[in-house]
């Protein structure tokens, strides 16, 4: 009885929706053979095509074409790049003083679930560290860092990605309005940050890397809009818990996937905060 009464509920769903949007007199064919399905498929979305070079560093074809296999080699990748960006842990966030805007207790307990994580799921594959200079992103990275043994593998401070303002967001948030000189400066850095960090390999790159970068939310959020190539004004649409993981992994032909947004899985349901 359940299941005969959900068939015609639907059937009668499908036909009011389908009604209302093709319900304009005369049928064409086209709507004739749109109506024969409920399928959400038919509904036209506005697409943009995929811009495969998007980091300016696809090759030539027609450099490649004269070339031996011998050069080729290189001008071409082959490596796949990982990125693991991770939000900082829970700060002080009620501190005016940049430098008093620490972690909280609970907050490095956060970092320090997050390095486990990444060490259980890395072990000795990662090959770099970009960690921002805000005081709680570097005291977030400093515990990651000491789950791995990192006399092998570079670890950069970086100034680009601290947190900031990177455009702004639509729809209008209520409550956060930065001003306009902050979209203008802070945006410009953190693109600057995108470009540096969020590209295919080199071609002289010869293995497939792993890297870790320890950061902010709005950072994150940016820069998975900008390598999904989703409008960046999007950004604040996504919600990413402190000491979060986000996996972007970037192809040799320039295709990228998000293979992981925001997780926190490794956290506890007590642990986890948005601050």
């Amino acid at each position: 009885m359940y299941l005969k009464t959900l068939a015609v509920g639907g059937a009668v769903a499908c036909s009011a929706i389908l009604g209302h949007l093709y319900s304009t007199g005369k049928e064409s064919k086209e709507s004739k053979d749109n109506n024969r399905t409920c399928h959400p498929a038919r509904i036209k979305f506005e697409t943009r095509p995929w811009d495969s070079n998007w980091d300016k560093m696809k090759p030539d074809k027609k450099a490649l074409e004269n070339l031996t296999d011998e050069e080729k080699e290189g001008k071409i990748t082959k490596a796949v790049r990982h990125l693991y960006l991770v939000r900082h842990g829970q700060y002080e966030i009620e501190e005016t003083d940049p430098k008093k805007r620490i972690l909280t207790e609970l907050g490095r307990a956060q970092a320090k679930k997050t390095g486990e994580r990444l060490q259980s799921l890395l072990g000795d594959k990662v090959t770099h560290f970009h960690i921002s200079t805000s005081p709680r992103a570097t005291e977030t990275g400093n515990i990651i860092l000491q789950h791995f043994n990192t006399e092998d593998i570079p670890v950069v401070y970086s100034d680009l990605i601290v947190e900031g303002a990177p455009c702004e967001p639509v729809p209008t948030p209520e409550v956060w309005k930065p001003e306009p000189w902050q979209f203008h400066q802070d945006g410009a850095r953190i693109e600057a940050a995108f470009r540096n960090l969020v590209h295919r390999a080199h071609p002289s790159q010869k293995a497939d890397s792993h890297e870790i970068i320890v950061c902010h939310g709005n950072v994150i959020r940016y820069m998975v809009c900008r390598a999904l190539q989703f409008d960046p004004e999007g950004w604040l649409r996504m919600t990413l818990a402190n000491g979060s993981l986000t996996h972007i992994a970037i192809r040799p032909n320039g295709n990228v996937s998000l293979k992981g947004l925001g997780e926190k899985g490794h956290l506890a349901p007590d642990m986890v905060t948005y601050n």
